[in-house]
């Protein structure tokens, strides 16, 4: 209880770099007429975030592996801020890929230390619910940061989001410095090391699970702003509000994924949330023209595919508890490929195909997820089976021997 608010204080300084991350989406459009590209190419914005996070990831947490937590995750705002100071002052395409590269290296160290603090300030059994409530924050960010970014965009400038965002960074360091205790680093681990983790088949597959939901999501979701205006047909007011009701949606769905784990277990969670998640998708491809249909969809979409979110990060950590730091670390890269890959196929599709086929493709991968995900219990299972059965035949010997 007496550390609980401060996992609440971290989720509200994720709120803040996720929106950071997510605002991009919600405002493409706006971004795009204003540095002189197409949506399409202003998508790939989120395709550099991604490919920066993941691919850089990994190697600061290695090389920052010693570094006390608190002043880690402090020294990662400091470069957030700078990011976004860059983001105001980008007067192109190119100095804004740049600045989007900043943001992902800082946001994916603070973000994988963040969880590993959560973790260790959370009392035992309620790990799936602490990291549920810094998912929470992300969440929130598509609750309040998302819309409202959209309307600053429409009436003044949409970088006068990021001007917000960057004074806030700097309150959330003072922050930080006088509520969260100091946590030690951990020892270094080379990126081989970190990597070998992938040999193991029930890693792999878990991880391959973070791909193609992410995949399936981000392909959608990149270009929701475009989607819901061209192809349902929603004004601008509208889309604000829609954005606002997915937000609240997947503040609801974390929530809910955290207790459900701690109460049900990961493995109906997430197999259940999955299959939700991939049902919603081909609906909102059967119903995108009718924004009766629409609303609902994407509340129950946004729902169930941040339901998997806290599930997923508990159970990848359950797989490797002695290294759990990077287990997190490298759930972040495939996250974040995932994310990469969903917008870049996305923006392929809008132009080869049509806007309205990006929701068919986002189903077919998270239904691939719920399968990758069935799996890899299955092995968890069987795991658990065969170590019970060498327990029991070690435990029958010396009764055998004695008789």
């Amino acid at each position: 209880m007496r550390d609980s608010w401060k996992i609440y204080m971290l989720a509200l300084v994720s709120f803040l770099v996720g929106t950071s991350e997510n605002i991009i989406a919600g405002i493409l459009d706006r971004v795009a007429g204003d540095v002189g590209v197409s949506v399409a190419a202003a998508g790939q914005l989120i395709t550099v975030f991604s490919l920066a996070y993941a691919f850089g990831t990994p190697v600061l947490m290695a090389i920052t592996a010693r570094i006390e937590r608190r002043k880690l995750m402090i020294g990662a705002l400091g470069v957030f801020f700078v990011g976004n100071v860059i983001t105001v002052m980008a007067s192109g395409y190119i100095p804004l890929m740049g600045s989007r590269v900043i943001l992902a290296l800082s946001t994916g160290v603070f973000v994988v230390v963040a969880l590993t603090v959560a973790a260790k300030l959370a009392k035992p059994g309620k790990q799936g619910s602490a990291i549920a409530t810094l998912v929470m924050g992300f969440s929130t960010s598509l609750i309040v940061g998302v819309p409202l970014g959209r309307v600053i965009a429409t009436i003044y400038d949409w970088k006068l989001i990021f001007a917000g965002i960057a004074v806030l960074s700097l309150l959330a360091m003072v922050a930080i410095l006088r509520t969260i205790p100091k946590s030690e680093g951990e020892a270094p681990v080379p990126i081989r090391a970190q990597f070998a983790l992938l040999r193991n088949p029930q890693i792999s597959i878990a991880l391959s699970v973070t791909f193609f939901w992410i995949f399936g999501y981000s392909i959608v979701y990149t270009y929701i702003s475009p989607f819901l205006l061209s192809i349902t047909g929603m004004g601008e007011r509208t889309v604000s509000i829609g954005l606002f009701a997915f937000g609240v949606a997947s503040l609801i769905g974390s929530k809910l994924g955290g207790y459900s784990t701690d109460k049900w277990g990961a493995s109906r969670t997430l197999i259940a949330g999955m299959l939700l998640h991939s049902g919603v998708l081909f609906l909102l491809s059967a119903f995108s023209q009718s924004v009766v249909f629409v609303f609902p969809l994407l509340m129950l979409w946004a729902f169930s595919a941040w339901s998997s979110g806290p599930t997923q990060q508990y159970y990848l950590m359950t797989l490797a508890p002695e290294a759990s730091g990077i287990m997190l670390s490298l759930n972040s890269s495939v996250l974040q490929l995932a994310m990469a890959a969903g917008a870049g196929i996305g923006g392929v599709i809008i132009q080869s195909v049509s806007l309205s086929a990006i929701s068919w493709l986002g189903a077919v991968g998270v239904a691939i997820a719920a399968l990758m995900a069935a799996a890899s219990f299955g092995l968890s299972r069987n795991k658990s089976k065969n170590a019970g059965q060498k327990l029991r035949l070690a435990e029958a010997e010396p009764g055998a021997t004695c008789s």
